[in-house]
């Protein structure tokens, strides 16, 4: 499995609009519930990382980035 370390703010933009799509998705299978609990798992990460002092970015897995990059 490979990493990234990718910046934070732009992470939590697109990991929202992944949100958005998905919710605005008519969908209610397990696999639709996993994928929108992922996502929003990976918005709340983003976002508190953005805003800690540091800010040095947020590490993702090779499928969490594959879930929204489509809206990278």
């Amino acid at each position: 499995m490979s990493y990234a370390l990718l910046d934070a703010a732009r992470v939590a933009k697109a990991a929202k609009t992944s949100l958005d799509v998905l919710k605005a998705v008519n969908e209610s299978s397990e696999a639709h519930q996993r994928k929108t609990i992922m996502v929003e798992r990976i918005a709340a990460l983003a976002h508190a990382a953005s805003e800690s002092p540091k800010n040095d970015g947020v590490t993702l897995t090779s499928e969490e980035f594959w879930l929204i990059s489509l809206n990278w």
